[in-house]
């Protein structure tokens, strides 16, 4: 397992070397030298012997697969993975950079645990990631809620402002850290550095699931990164739009008042959750994302024009509107993401959920996100996708409520009130129950409408109504689906067992 991470000091190199791909080089250099592989993985890079599995990807992945600690690729001093380390803490403005092997959803697990030693309770925006609590389960803590802005006409959760953030942690005495998402699943970009100095002048550091974010700051048209913003420690799911393979991702330590503090509870929450056969193939594809982003700018500007193209022509085209547009009534909101398109295709007669499956079976184009009235497309920061066939296509589905019939509207639910910590209810005695018998019973699941994947009720939160009707309403949607749900329908949950104690 190679446990380390890019310490700037001694390690920083000069800004050509981000032209450079040392540890994805090195892993090159040692494929090359005819290994009579006798050790893990199984495969042991033989494609005759493997056939099928060298078929499906080629033979140079296998060549490629090597497990941890290599002598002159990982193992050693200054090695090859020290200084893909060092690169991207550069490239991203971070004190020291972590290369994950379990997605962004590591690095949430890792800040989850880390905020423990600083606090009791983690105030954390209601609308995170699924993952983030999941953290809370392993590590304990409990939580106070910060609200974010509704769209209440898309159904579409955004950023939270610096002064509601302020209220929550002056409601908090015990807080550990503050816990922000920016930029939203449709491309809102938060308020960072107020945000960082409303947590600062409270004493916690601020930490900011920047999944959606990874390619900014590598193109005068992106917004700023929140480490640049002032953040403490922020999540970025590189595969999302920066290039790497799914599943890699990096965890940032930013160079503010807590950094000290912070630095050696990361390294330890790092070791017990990374995987001690890290991939080589999704941590090269790391350090090459990184050396293409930095040398990358033609390509990126290329990218941001073909996403401004498809905005224009879907406004000028006048059937949809891109809901990005009305961004400017949120006060949470400073900025868009431009490789995101959301589009508001319920003003064009068709449902969001109806546009993407469509669009997926008739014209073999894939698009991120569809709720009941959106979608959401993506442009890949270096990616040159073919834009005039999305909107050709796009304009040529149906709408099947022309005809003056009302298209089903979704609005987001609140959630039930809050009886016991996530790990209090995930751990406790629980029982499944039909789901309109868990109406009033505290849930032990987290449930979420995915993606995005925000959580709509969480474990220790009491199941309402509201929320049953909307969870089982988007699972029957085409393409729907309920992550944490025990059956495709959510006809059924999984509930604390209200005549056992709960679990500490």
């Amino acid at each position: 397992m190679n446990t380390r991470s890019a310490t700037s000091p001694g390690l920083t190199p000069q800004a050509s070397a981000q032209h450079r791909a040392p540890y994805a080089e090195a892993l090159r250099s040692h494929a090359a030298r005819g290994w009579l592989r006798l050790n893990v993985p199984g495969h042991a890079a033989e494609p005759d012997s493997f056939g099928p599995l060298a078929e499906t990807f080629g033979p140079e992945p296998l060549r490629l697969d090597f497990p941890p600690l290599l002598e002159g690729v990982d193992l050693g001093v200054n090695t090859p993975m020290d200084q893909a380390l060092a690169l991207a803490a550069e490239a991203w403005g971070a004190r020291r950079t972590w290369f994950l092997t379990n997605g962004a959803s590591q690095g949430n697990h890792i800040a989850s645990l880390v905020a423990p030693a600083l606090g009791r309770t983690l105030v954390v925006q209601r609308s995170v990631h699924s993952s983030v609590i999941d953290g809370l389960v392993l590590s304990g803590l409990a939580t106070a809620f910060v609200q974010p802005s509704v769209d209440a006409e898309q159904g579409i959760a955004h950023g939270v402002t610096a002064g509601d953030l302020a209220a929550a942690i002056a409601r908090t005495p015990d807080a550990a850290a503050a816990y922000v998402v920016s930029p939203s699943y449709f491309g809102a970009v938060a308020d960072i550095r107020a945000l960082a100095d409303v947590a600062h002048r409270a004493g916690i550091p601020l930490i900011v699931d920047e999944a959606w974010g990874a390619h900014f700051g590598f193109h005068e048209r992106f917004p700023r990164g929140a480490l640049a913003h002032g953040a403490d420690l922020v999540t970025s799911s590189t595969h999302k739009l920066a290039g790497s393979l799914t599943q890699s991702a990096m965890l940032h330590l930013g160079h503010g008042p807590f950094a000290d503090a912070l630095e050696p509870l990361v390294d330890r929450a790092f070791r017990l959750v990374q995987s001690t056969s890290a991939s080589s193939l999704l941590m090269g594809s790391l350090d090459l994302a990184r050396m293409t982003l930095s040398r990358g700018r033609d390509a990126l500007g290329a990218s941001v024009e073909a996403a401004d193209k498809a905005r224009g022509v879907i406004r000028a085209l006048g059937r949809y509107a891109v809901v990005s547009d009305g961004f400017g009534q949120f006060p949470d909101i400073v900025a868009a993401d431009p490789l995101r398109i959301p589009i508001d295709t319920r003003a064009g007669g068709i449902s969001g959920h109806e546009a993407r499956r469509r669009l997926s079976r008739e014209h073999q184009i894939m698009v991120e996100v569809s709720t009941d009235s959106a979608i959401v497309a993506v442009v890949g920061a270096g990616a040159a996708p073919d834009m005039d066939r999305f909107v050709e296509a796009l304009h040529t589905l149906p709408a099947p409520l022309a005809d003056g019939g009302e298209l089903l509207r979704l609005s987001l639910p609140q959630p039930g009130p809050s009886r016991l910590t996530a790990r209090e209810a995930f751990m406790s005695p629980a029982r499944v129950v039909p789901a309109a018998e868990a109406v009033g019973l505290i849930s032990a699941d987290t449930l979420a409408a995915y993606p995005p994947g925000i959580p709509n009720v969480l474990p220790g939160e009491v199941v309402t109504a509201e929320t049953v009707r909307f969870l089982q309403r988007t699972a029957a949607a085409p393409n729907g689906h309920v992550r944490g749900a025990l059956d495709p329908g959510v006809t059924r949950l999984r509930v604390v067992d209200p005549d056992a104690a709960p679990a500490v």
